[in-house]
């Protein structure tokens, strides 16, 4: 029935002077198509099922049969993906396990410098252990795969569609995996972590998989689908990361800075001094590190009196290098940025003037209330430069 099909839409039915075949082999002699021809009122055409399908159908064929094909011999592509995800599931679950008990993974390769990258500011993404977020991804690509595999997608889900979830799973794990060698390489130089890179192959072989999978020709289709992911991904990332003036200027390499806390000279005025006192006893603190210039610049706003009165937290209290975990408190209260303030269950990142400490605080500035409003006003037409 196939090459009936392709007959009837061949250019000898077209055009009737015409009796050249292009590429379709035709299971009836010359003589007989001849014989049944020009009569005006009906074709009578001999028609032989044939087992081997035409050129055109072998093309059309081969993107919904390519989901099956195989790696390895007997072993489908999406299978393949499921054993890929499942290993990824397997390190990112011990991992996981690690972080929330407060374990110290064994290292393979790397000894040390491994824990320091786990244990890393870079170990979360907006606050949220990557671990856990490898393990959601990770589980996520074996359990579609496998479904894929089966071919029992869940929630009425057809193959086509099932096929563009896992690409974009994949596509997004890669992109992050990506820009976390990148990481790795500029921020971690000296480091060996062999769980990261463990990861970055699992990352890649899953999305170039997946492509096998579901073949080029559909990859290049949905190009733009997977830009689109990767630049999300991409800026999520580097709006966490960014956000957070946690790793400090790589001018520091690997060289150990001891902790020495920051000395203020400058004096305190009268309103700094009430306004520091306003914001302990509220239970204001200020979250910083000592190599951090814009802490000293908060403080400095303070003056030598005021800023010993302040509720402050070093998030570095034994010095620091690359890869220096912060201090529990720091890590409790989710620090993204230095400084931060934490005023009555609001959080305040970046340096703050004190017109902002004393409406977060509730300061009644009495007597100071025209020189809050002049600080105020000040800090209005900074904002407004270019």
């Amino acid at each position: 029935m196939a090459t009936f099909t392709c007959l009837l839409s061949s250019p000898l039915f077209s055009h009737p002077k015409r009796h050249r075949l292009h590429h379709h082999p035709v299971p009836f002699s010359p003589s007989q198509l001849k014989s049944d021809w020009g009569y005006g009122r009906r074709v009578l055409v001999r028609v032989k099922c044939s087992n081997e399908p035409s050129d055109d159908g072998v093309e059309a064929e081969t993107g919904l049969r390519s989901s099956g094909s195989g790696i390895g011999s007997g072993i489908s592509s999406y299978s393949w993906c499921a054993g890929l995800g499942g290993l990824g599931f397997i390190e990112t679950s011990y991992l996981s396990y690690l972080k929330f008990t407060g374990s110290d993974a064994f290292c393979p390769v790397g000894g040390g410098s491994c824990g320091d990258v786990l244990n890393s500011s870079y170990a979360a993404v907006f606050g949220i252990p990557l671990p856990f977020i490898g393990m959601v991804a990770y589980g996520a690509a074996a359990f579609l795969a496998l479904k894929l595999a089966a071919k029992d997608l869940p929630f009425g889900i057809d193959e086509s569609n099932g096929g563009l979830i896992l690409l974009g799973t994949t596509t997004s794990m890669a992109t992050a995996s990506a820009y976390f060698l990148y990481i790795l390489n500029t921020q971690f130089a000296e480091a060996s972590c062999s769980y990261c890179l463990a990861s970055v192959l699992l990352s890649f072989s899953l999305f170039f998989t997946t492509a096998k999978s579901l073949g080029w020709q559909k990859i290049r289709e949905e190009v733009g689908l997977q830009i689109c992911i990767a630049g999300i991904v991409f800026a999520a990332l580097s709006n966490s990361y960014s956000a957070s003036a946690l790793p400090p200027p790589t001018r520091f390499g690997e060289k150990f800075l001891p902790y020495s806390p920051t000395e203020i000279k400058a004096p305190s005025s009268p309103l700094a001094l009430k306004l520091a006192a306003h914001l302990r006893s509220v239970g204001a603190k200020m979250y910083g590190a000592f190599w951090c210039s814009h802490c000293l610049e908060q403080k400095e706003m303070f003056g030598q009196e005021a800023a010993k009165m302040l509720d402050y937290g070093e998030c570095y209290p034994d010095g620091f290098k690359i890869g220096t975990p912060l201090s529990q408190e720091c890590k409790e209260v989710n620090i993204r940025g230095f400084p931060m303030w934490v005023i009555k269950g609001q959080v305040l990142e970046g340096i703050q003037e004190f017109p902002a400490l004393a409406k977060a605080s509730g300061f009644e500035a009495g007597e100071f209330s025209g020189e809050l409003a002049e600080l105020a006003k000040l800090s209005a037409e900074a904002n407004m430069q270019p």
